[in-house]
């Protein structure tokens, strides 16, 4: 016989703190801490525990019997359900000063060496629609809320095209409206959808496996382009142009129509063929004077704006003055490799996707900058003591690793390598920090920069600048 779960508490009239990790907030419950999501200081509400561990519970608002002073109403009907977005509740102000926070904790609890007054965060223009990348997910049996389940109502039309909720793989919310992307995005998901039912086009199942429409991704710039890929999960090459042909006639404006057949289990399309049904194979987005091409599996910062003021930081910190060789570590498409050439003698990138390396050089290319080198390969393989003996010293390093930081290997050969100046932008301070303390032994903290790329997110980007002890 199967063990019976044990029933947790609620507990009423509890006050919430602080806001905490992962977009959460805290409560305190006698002697435990409890983390709370979508709850805001100073809220008084009823929570029920989802979880109970021996030093922390983790639980969910039930009724909120107080409303926190500093709560906002969310601007998006999806907001709580979805999973995005987990601090719209809270005025962006006070978002900045826990990003803020956030920073400084992981510098002074983590890193644990001499550190400079940190600069204050640098937010974002735009807090709303300004995402250029979204992907979107079709499944045959929507997320229903609890409100929709305990209304009695019988939903016969299951379909959804929308986002995964969060820790659930074959769960998707039908999206009717996003805050996060140009309305265009809005405009073309819901075409799609209707489209896809009026001619009775199979939503996927995701736990089954199968069904034809799959995902669409959509890609927009500053300059008014425009990208969208339809993924197909089966071939049926009749009913694929019929759609594309009806996508391109609702909207010209297309830049870029491309499509995917992908028939694997998991909905990245890095090994998938991108097929061209109209347009070009890419799109460009502009920062400063120059241009980069994205095409549909390049990375580029999801926030094209705020982009450009994180790598004016970069450029800023790494103090070039036209003489110095900069190597551009997890270069990635090469954007700052390119962004910081005009001001170096010669800019050396690497990162370990060779799709990225070849866009990082057609944007060399297109911008007529001939002053960079870039080579793809996993970074503690690629750069050696024998590399930095063959393309010489960097009197300056830019490190924008991924959210897990640096490998050991990699944190060895810069400190081997010792050059003059490390301009290490992150988008995962906690990690950041801990590099940090391993460079300590020769390299000190000359400035501290955060950025807010995200709104309405707990995410942060931190660039700190380190010089040569």
């Amino acid at each position: 016989m199967a063990k019976k779960k044990k029933v947790l508490p609620e507990y009423e009239n509890v006050t919430i703190s602080a806001v905490a990790a992962e977009g959460k907030s805290i409560a305190r419950i006698d002697d435990m801490v409890v983390f709370v999501p979508y709850g805001a200081p100073g809220d008084i509400a009823n929570i029920k525990l989802d979880k109970k561990k021996k030093n922390y519970g983790e639980g969910h608002i039930t009724k909120l019997i107080e409303p926190s002073a500093i709560r906002v109403k969310p601007f998006c009907p999806h907001f709580g359900i979805c999973g995005g977005c987990k601090w719209q509740h809270l005025p962006y102000a006070y978002q900045l000063e826990c990003k803020q926070q956030q920073v400084t904790d992981a510098m002074e609890r983590i890193a644990k060496v001499e550190m400079p007054h940190i600069n204050n965060i640098l937010g974002s223009a735009e807090t709303e629609r300004y995402r250029n990348k979204l992907e979107f997910t079709f499944s045959n049996k929507c997320w229903l809320t609890f409100e929709q389940m305990n209304s009695g109502e019988v939903f016969e039309d299951r379909n959804a095209l929308g986002f995964h909720i969060p820790g659930a793989f074959d769960k998707v919310l039908d999206i009717k409206e996003c805050y996060l992307q140009d309305v265009i995005s809005d405009k073309i998901r819901l075409f799609i959808r209707a489209y896809s039912i009026e001619h009775g086009y199979e939503f996927y199942d995701i736990r089954q496996q199968h069904g034809f429409m799959r995902n669409i991704i959509v890609r927009t710039t500053t300059t008014g382009e425009l990208m969208l890929i339809v993924v197909f999960g089966e071939e049926d090459n009749d009913k694929i142009r019929e759609m594309l042909a009806a996508i391109k006639c609702e909207f010209p404006e297309i830049t870029s129509l491309m499509y995917v057949v992908n028939r694997k289990v998991n909905d990245t399309i890095a090994d998938q063929d991108v097929i061209l049904f109209d347009g070009r194979d890419y799109i460009e987005e502009q920062m400063g004077n120059l241009k980069f091409r994205v095409g549909p599996k390049s990375f580029y910062q999801t926030n094209s704006r705020q982009a450009h003021e994180l790598y004016k930081v970069a450029r800023r910190m790494a103090k070039l003055t036209g003489n110095e060789l900069v190597y551009d570590l997890y270069t990635g498409t090469g954007t700052i490799a390119n962004f910081v050439a005009h001001d170096a003698r010669k800019v050396i990138g690497i990162e370990y996707v060779a799709d990225a390396i070849e866009d990082a050089k057609l944007n060399s290319q297109t911008n007529g900058i001939d002053n960079t080198l870039f080579y793809a390969g996993d970074m503690k393989d690629v750069l050696t003591d024998e590399f930095i003996a063959e393309h010489g010293v960097p009197d300056v390093m830019i490190i924008d690793p991924p959210r897990a930081g640096m490998h050991q290997d990699v944190v060895d050969v810069i400190l081997a390598a010792e050059p003059a100046r490390i301009v290490y932008v992150s988008c995962n301070p906690a990690t950041q920090a801990r590099d940090i303390a391993l460079l300590d032994c020769k390299y000190r903290v000359e400035e501290v920069q955060p950025v807010d790329m995200f709104p309405h997110t707990q995410h942060v980007e931190n660039v700190v600048s380190l010089v040569r002890r």
